[in-house]
């Protein structure tokens, strides 16, 4: 082995053992700097700020169980991604009053969701010092509509009324879902304490700040009117099992029960609202936010609109720095 004479290349030592800098997490950031630079190594200077803050810590709890029309029950889960340091190198950072919350409704076309699909997102949000919330739900074949809303309003409940073992602030929840999961998270939101609801966690609120909807439907007789990859109609169709396994466009009035637009009203106070929706989309035609967004905007409601120009459903432009950032900025400043 070829012998390397280190000493010689490297800035010289103390002529004694150091003692310790004593530094507690909050003067890290002032620890002395080192001005050594071996030949070759490429300084940067201009960074010293972390765009990612928090590690993510991840659990598992059941908030509710359901008792199904069969006769059995389910358990429902709900994973919890919580911000936090996993060492003494940066300041806790924990808000006084508790993390801000985001439940996030995960979409399955209204069948049984895999949430896990959306990890990387939950974690981004958790790493801004969120705590993500993201529960189960009933599929559509095993109880439809209103009980996907109704279990995202009894997951909001049942982490209000754990917020100081989960170390959350219960005045600060906002609703995150995508796709039937964005359905899921207005009608939870436009609705909050009053029906349809169900009794579980009363009289704890299931009231929140704001809500985020990504290409959420919001009318489903509407969809088979505009370009789409799929037929809204059928029975079969995940709009049409959502409203109880019967045809859409011969049913009117089950998906009216069904639209957020039905729960909106110039005399009850809406959370702040954030839609956003890919021109490409395949699956959700982009129309049926346009219509949530003119029903808000005669009704005096706050909304606001990102149209994605070519994003598609889920991509092409929603798995990206800059859409996960717009969400980021618009949270910042409601919740």
């Amino acid at each position: 082995m070829t012998a390397i004479d280190i000493e010689s290349l490297v800035e010289p030592p103390a002529a004694m053992p150091l003692p310790p800098i004593p530094t507690p997490p909050s003067q890290v950031a002032q620890f002395p700097r080192t001005e050594e630079t071996p030949e070759g190594c490429i300084v940067i200077d201009d960074l010293d700020t972390d765009d990612f803050l928090y590690s993510t810590y991840i659990t598992h709890e059941t908030y509710v169980t359901r008792a199904l029309a069969d006769g059995t029950e389910l358990p429902l889960g709900v994973d919890i991604y919580t911000p936090f340091h996993d060492d003494g190198n940066m300041p806790n950072g924990e808000p006084e009053a508790g993390w801000p919350v985001i439940v996030y409704m995960r979409g399955a076309a209204f069948h049984k969701p895999n949430p896990s699909t959306f990890n990387s997102l939950y974690i981004r949000l958790a790493e801004k010092g969120y705590v993500v919330v993201v529960p189960e739900y009933r599929p559509s074949d095993v109880a439809p509509f209103p009980a996907q809303m109704q279990d995202c309003k009894t997951a909001v409940r049942y982490i209000r009324a754990n917020a100081e073992r989960l170390g959350i602030d219960s005045e600060r929840i906002g609703l995150f879902g995508d796709s039937a999961g964005g359905h899921t998270v207005l009608m939870a939101g436009f609705t909050g304490d009053t029906a349809p609801d169900t009794p579980d966690y009363q009289p704890v609120s299931a009231e929140v700040k704001c809500i985020v909807d990504w290409y959420g439907p919001t009318d489903f007789a509407m969809m088979n009117y505009y370009p789409s990859s799929q037929n809204h109609a059928p029975a079969e169709c995940p709009e049409g099992m959502e409203i109880g396994g019967v045809n859409v466009l011969e049913h009117p009035e089950l998906s009216r029960n069904a639209s957020p637009m039905t729960y909106l009203d110039a005399d009850r106070v809406t959370p702040p609202t954030l839609i956003m929706h890919g021109g490409r989309d395949l699956l959700v035609p982009f129309n049926q936010s346009c219509r949530l967004y003119a029903t808000m905007r005669a009704l005096g409601k706050d909304v606001t609109f990102y149209k994605l120009g070519n994003a598609s459903h889920a991509a092409y432009g929603f798995r990206s720095n800059r859409a996960v950032g717009l969400v980021l900025d618009w949270l910042a400043e409601r919740l």
